[in-house]
């Protein structure tokens, strides 16, 4: 037995895909790009419950961050001829940002002013404690 892991991350390039098992198991699939540069895409998988949730929370075009298990499968093209696919067998699956073209209220468009991070007001640090109350 082998232990591998691999954390990767890219821009979903298909519509995610559930299915279900014959044992009626979800299976989430999809396809994402780790390599803009060079359309390097890999396959990702995730089987059980946790497919069913994050498979309503990510789309096409979203950025995730994939952790799981890495493998290579050989599939037939429609040649007839080997090709191998990298596969993720992901344990865990997190978005890290949405598809803004889509969002009328994306982050960075200039209707939605509000701020991301607020920060407290001075009257904070006249509660802190002064050098001199410090026990040690």
């Amino acid at each position: 037995m082998t232990l591998s892991k691999i954390v990767a991350s890219g821009k979903i390039v298909t519509n995610p895909e559930k299915r279900f098992s014959q044992n009626n198991f979800p299976i989430l699939s999809f396809s994402m790009d780790i390599n803009p540069e060079n359309e390097t895409v890999v396959r990702v998988l995730r089987i059980g419950s946790a497919a069913e949730a994050i498979a309503d929370k990510i789309a096409k075009g979203d950025t995730v961050i994939v952790e799981g298990q890495p493998q290579i499968e050989t599939v037939k093209d429609e040649n007839g001829k080997d090709k191998r696919v990298f596969v993720i067998n992901a344990t865990n699956i997190e978005k890290i940002s949405f598809d803004t073209s889509s969002s009328p209220q994306s982050a960075s468009s200039p209707q939605n002013n509000q701020e991301i991070v607020q920060f407290a007001s001075e009257e904070m640090t006249e509660n802190l404690i002064d050098e001199d109350e410090i026990p040690f």
